[in-house]
């Protein structure tokens, strides 16, 4: 599996109401989430964002509240990947239980300015940072992650299973 696009960076302890501000979790609807998705630290950010593109961070992502609206956020405003130097484990379980890929880069997350080119490639373990020529390893999504995405989350990996079962 690989996502291609645009880096959308952001820095430190870019916690849960930064993703999704507290005002609009009156609402499950992944589209209306993605309108407001990041909107307090880049108001352009919902207009501008396409799918494949990636947001680039530093460490602690997604800190803050439990809330999964905010992985559904990301993943309803099309954003293919998450790369940071580490994320909040709680957001780290909500974002692959909702389908949301993540990678774990700190030089990555140091390599890559807002708007260049990224390729990130889950199998190989690999980053590029095709407008610099420069690439980053991470240590490979587990196959079941994967298998998790793929299927969309962990609810629909488990009415998978359940209906092979």
């Amino acid at each position: 599996m690989k996502f291609s696009g645009r880096a959308f960076v952001f820095g430190d302890d870019v916690d849960t109401d930064a993703i999704i501000p507290a005002r609009y979790l009156n609402t499950t609807d992944p589209a209306e989430l993605a309108e407001h998705c990041m909107e307090d630290a880049d108001p352009d950010f919902a207009s501008t964002v396409r799918p494949g593109d990636v947001i680039v961070a530093g460490k602690n992502f997604g800190c803050g509240s439990s809330r999964e609206h905010a992985p559904v956020a990301i993943k309803a405003a099309g954003v293919g990947c998450v790369v940071a130097a580490s994320f909040a484990r709680i957001f780290y379980r909500n974002a692959f239980n909702t389908g949301l890929v993540l990678v774990e880069s700190a030089d990555a997350a140091g390599g890559v300015a807002p708007g260049e080119t990224i390729e990130v490639d889950l199998e190989a373990g690999r980053i590029s940072n095709l407008s610099r020529d420069r690439i980053f390893s991470f240590e490979p999504v587990p196959p079941f992650m994967l298998e998790l995405v793929n299927d969309g989350g962990l609810m629909p990996y488990l009415m998978k299973k359940r209906s092979l079962a």
